[in-house]
């Protein structure tokens, strides 16, 4: 079978917004957690190894410029989704039926990866959480950058002290995202390929 005749799954524009997207969140994650270390909300610390920018400007440096590719490209793949429709065909509908069964299989190890061109229900809400975690992330992290210019929405969040809370909590909830994303990744490795060539 040729090339050309296996279907394209993902078209370059998903595949170019996905891997700016890993950059942006890599540098966010590492860059982000130097800064909580400057001033921790919890009574823990991270390794300073595992953090990006080395003190607190550094890394202030880093993050403001991830944050840019990470807004910028959100908005340009959530606008391709919805202009295309391709966010409706993608990830709708799910059913709680449909999640939980899926949810089932996978905890058995038994989650069908026939079709790689289908989402099931548990891809589906997980790739739903992320946009909508992304986007939390993005407010909040607003709140944190320009306080001052942005009263509206720290007191939607509940105040400064409560947007620091919720851009900590949005990132426990990318890196998670993106620990089990890699691991389902590890367990069906067609599924990297198919992010690089897009077939």
């Amino acid at each position: 079978m040729s090339a050309s005749s296996i279907p394209r799954i993902h078209p370059l524009w998903v595949r170019l917004a996905h891997w700016l997207n890993a950059l942006a969140v890599t540098v966010l994650v590492l860059s982000g957690w130097r800064i909580y270390d400057a001033s921790p909300l919890f009574a823990f610390e991270l390794p300073r190894e595992l953090t990006l920018g080395g003190w607190l400007g550094g890394a202030i440096q880093w993050h403001f410029a991830a944050m840019w590719l990470f807004a910028g490209n959100g908005m340009v793949y959530l606008a391709a989704n919805l202009l295309g429709r391709r966010l409706f065909r993608r990830f709708f509908p799910i059913s709680l039926s449909a999640l939980l069964a899926d949810l089932a299989a996978a905890l058995r190890g038994q989650l069908s990866h026939a079709d790689p061109g289908r989402y099931n229900a548990v891809q589906r809400l997980a790739y739903l959480f992320v946009m909508v975690d992304s986007l939390l992330l993005v407010l909040s992290g607003l709140v944190l950058w320009k306080s001052v210019q942005f009263p509206f929405l720290r007191e939607l969040l509940g105040g400064y002290e409560t947007a620091r809370r919720v851009h900590f909590l949005a990132m426990a909830g990318m890196v998670g995202f993106v620990g089990i994303h890699l691991l389902m990744v590890a367990l069906v490795p067609r599924t990297l390929l198919t992010m690089i060539r897009g077939r």
